[in-house]
């Protein structure tokens, strides 16, 4: 990890919004660079605001992340993380794409570093294949990425 990453998000518990968004069986993943020595890849989302609703978080993280104007669905699940000096609570959505442009953006937070490398719809077996050290954890809950969109509950990463 890279220690800006460490020293802007560390040592704090921070709440996230996330979104599934799944296009032609295909998902909508993030690169980020600086959170583990190689890729690592999860579905768009980052830090809710203070007093920002969460599905006007998500829109938000989308916006800025993707480039893409979403609808918010459902709830679908909620993850934890610890693995000091990280701690996050994430809440996902299932989200679809309201404008079809895809770009990759950027963490507009005054301070943080950039650590989006690529924006990408990736296929089922493209998913299979990253390595689980640099896919968001969440995965390791399903036997075939397609089923993550089925998941439900309360999951400890």
């Amino acid at each position: 990890m890279q220690d800006e990453v460490q020293q802007y998000y560390g040592n704090k518990v921070r709440a996230r919004v996330c979104g599934i968004c799944i296009v032609d069986e295909r998902i909508l993943l993030i690169n980020h660079t600086g959170i583990t020595k190689t890729n690592f890849w999860s579905p768009p989302g980052g830090g809710l605001n203070f007093e920002e609703p969460a599905e006007a978080g998500v829109k938000r993280e989308f916006l800025e992340e993707t480039g893409l104007q979403i609808e918010v669905g459902d709830f679908l699940f909620a993850c934890e993380f610890i693995n000091p000096p990280l701690h996050a609570i994430e809440l996902f959505f299932q989200v679809q794409p309201l404008t079809p442009t895809l770009r990759t953006g950027g963490d507009p937070e005054t301070g943080s570093p950039s650590i989006i490398r690529e924006v990408k719809y990736k296929s089922w077996a493209e998913v299979a294949n990253i390595p689980h050290n640099e896919l968001h954890g969440i995965f390791r809950f399903t036997d075939h990425p397609a089923e993550i969109g089925r998941l439900r509950g309360f999951f400890k990463l």
